[in-house]
């Protein structure tokens, strides 16, 4: 019997990662090295994706992607209102202006048709940013169609290791000009913390890997300008060039060694997390006023499941969210929101002078949402601790 706090995430790390980990501080490179290389045709290889270029988060990922997409002062991109701040925050970092639309709370995603109204009624709009939220691409190849020619860049931070609905892996650029994922540890794999931008088109990997290291090209062909000490078009070894004002967003070998080494658990680690997540869906199918997003056993079988996610009628329970969620704490079961609609932050809210009512599907989505513990090295016991403990807190 265990009696350890069971919380909404958390990482798996074996010894195998700590060797692998362990070899990089024994070499001759930290950072800016071979590893960095090989995780980023590891990742590019698994999702089918022609580049993969890692950096050190998948917020930093957004930006760059947000930057290469030419995202500027002036620059629309549209972003659902139910998604980490870290989506709206990489337009506006780039000087841009983020637009927010609201969302089904049944999908936790923005349906196709409004993605087209909001376009119509912004038809400047350069961007959009649709997100995986939990873990399932939602109607990708509809709204891919809806965008009408704009960037798609997907916040597929929760996605990794999941598929589209035709069954091509997300990130493989069917339905989108750019995926960016997250390694960050309570997500599938980690490297600690950690990102990658997958993309098909080579001048978007470049511009990526332009903006993640200062703005600065190494690469002969890119040249601009030319060095005394150039032999015909070959630049001397130590020249480069900043073309422009980048970031420092590399990521280190010591994380990419982590994260190769995690890689390789895919397949079991998002495994476990459909057995876990499909077991949770039998035993709560029968409670009242409680509602499973994305329980459809064949949305279950191609999400990436970060995120296991109740809608609870809290008002028709009698009872408040904070009342539910400090039941299972006691009962040593940690939950978590996820998330507070963008409009609602200050920032963003003063900047958009729009209001709760603006955003019904986002509102009716976060007053009953709680996110439950979802992640593999939790033991049959213990997904039966959290059954037992949300089932009480709901039905009391």
């Amino acid at each position: 019997m265990t009696n350890r706090f069971l919380s909404y995430g958390r990482h798996w790390i074996d010894d195998d990662d700590i060797a692998a980990v362990a070899a990089v501080l024994r070499g001759e490179m930290l950072t800016t090295g071979p590893v960095v290389e090989h995780f980023e045709a590891a990742i590019a290889e698994r999702v089918g994706a022609k580049f993969a270029v890692a950096v050190n988060s998948a917020t930093s990922g957004l930006h760059v992607a947000c930057l290469a997409a030419g995202v500027v002062a002036g620059t629309r991109a549209l972003v659902p209102d139910i998604t980490f701040v870290a989506t709206a925050n990489a337009v506006h970092l780039c000087g841009g202006e983020a637009g927010i639309v609201d969302i089904d709370p049944a999908t936790i995603a923005t349906p196709p048709a409004v993605w087209a109204g909001a376009l119509a009624a912004a038809p400047d709009t350069r961007v959009v940013m649709p997100v995986h939220m939990a873990g399932l691409a939602v109607e990708s190849a509809a709204i891919r169609q809806a965008t009408a020619g704009r960037i798609v860049i997907e916040d597929a931070a929760h996605s990794f290791g999941g598929m589209y609905a035709d069954g091509k892996p997300v990130g493989c650029g069917a339905h989108a000009d750019m995926s960016v994922f997250s390694f960050h540890p309570v997500k599938p794999v980690t490297t600690g913390e950690g990102g990658v931008v997958v993309t098909n088109d080579p001048e978007l990997a470049r511009l990526l890997r332009l903006y993640r290291s200062h703005g600065i090209e190494r690469g002969a062909d890119h040249m601009v300008a030319r060095d005394e000490d150039a032999t015909g078009n070959s630049p001397p070894p130590w020249y480069y060039e900043q073309q422009a004002l980048g970031l420092n967003y590399r990521l280190t070998d010591i994380q990419a060694a982590l994260g190769l080494s995690q890689l390789g658990k895919l397949d079991r680690f998002v495994g476990r997390r459909r057995e876990i997540a499909t077991h949770y869906d039998s035993r709560f199918a029968d409670l009242a006023h409680v509602e499973i997003p994305h329980a459809d056993p064949s949305e279950r079988a191609r999400s990436g499941l970060h995120l296991y996610v109740a809608l609870v009628d809290y008002a028709a329970l009698g009872t408040t969210r904070r009342a539910v969620a400090e039941r299972l704490k006691a009962d040593g079961v940690g939950t978590q929101v996820h998330y507070i609609p963008v409009h609602r932050q200050p920032w963003h809210r003063d900047r958009l002078g729009t209001s709760n009512a603006d955003y019904p599907g986002a509102e009716s989505y976060y007053r009953r949402c709680l996110t439950l513990p979802l992640h593999p090295g939790l033991t049959d016991e213990e997904v039966e601790r959290v059954v037992a403990s949300f089932r009480a807190a709901v039905s009391a």
